[in-house]
């Protein structure tokens, strides 16, 4: 693993996949909503119509839209596909259960070891609500909490990241973004900011997740409290 260039202020941290088990909490909700149903298989097809949605926003064919909306939209067309109803109610706890993600089981103990030295903080497209929702329940001890709807974009759109930087007064390259996903990093780096990769292979469940190495972004963890020993005990 390549040093540290340059030790950043701000550690900024992607949320879904990165710092919460999203499948797990997801398919746990839709098991209990859908017994009948394969609730992993139907998780991922959930997170799937994610990226796509998000584009369209940023791409300007839809007007901005909360996270929030956008998941509802995609259950309901992924479950009018495939023939399958639940009553609002049902669909509304569904939308909500993204507000009461797992952490990841070292998370809460390594950001707290972080938030001694760097200012720790969501670059998340959750909203503002959802991401101190998510703080709540998972034990996340940010420094503050920002949220797609400050910016009015999802990543990978500049505003996110440099929003980030200018809410700070912090140049970018004084922030390391901390992700589970290379596109998220590679954006980050983009635009001037650090990054640092870390390995979630259970991100979606069973269905397994490729986290092979990218000599563009070195500094590759196997957890945050693998990110904690690296930047603050050097190893």
């Amino acid at each position: 693993m390549s040093p540290v260039s340059q030790t950043p202020q701000v550690l900024a941290f992607d949320t879904f996949g990165t710092v919460v088990d999203w499948h797990t909490g997801i398919s746990t909700a839709l098991a209990r909503a859908l017994p009948d149903v394969d609730a992993s298989e139907l998780a991922i097809a959930w997170r799937a119509r994610y990226a796509p949605a998000l584009a369209r926003v940023e791409a300007g064919t839809e007007p901005w839209t909360g996270l929030d909306v956008l998941h509802e939209r995609n259950l309901v067309a992924e479950l009018t596909q495939r023939d399958l109803h639940l009553d609002d109610a049902t669909i509304r706890e569904l939308v909500l259960a993204w507000h009461r993600l797992p952490a990841w089981p070292e998370v809460p103990q390594a950001l707290a070891r972080l938030k001694e030295r760097f200012i720790i903080a969501p670059l998340s497209n959750g909203s503002v609500a959802l991401l101190t929702h998510l703080a709540k329940h998972a034990g996340l001890p940010w420094d503050l909490v920002t949220g797609s709807d400050l910016w009015g974009h999802y990543k990978p759109a500049p505003q996110t990241y440099l929003g980030l930087a200018r809410l700070l007064e912090v140049e970018p390259d004084e922030i390391m973004m901390v992700a589970a996903h290379f596109p998220d990093l590679d954006a980050a780096q983009k635009f001037g900011l650090q990054t640092a990769y870390i390995a979630r292979p259970l991100e979606f469940g069973p269905a397994g997740n490729d986290t092979t190495p990218r000599p563009e972004h070195p500094l590759h963890c196997t957890g945050i409290d693998h990110l904690a020993d690296v930047l603050l005990d050097g190893h």
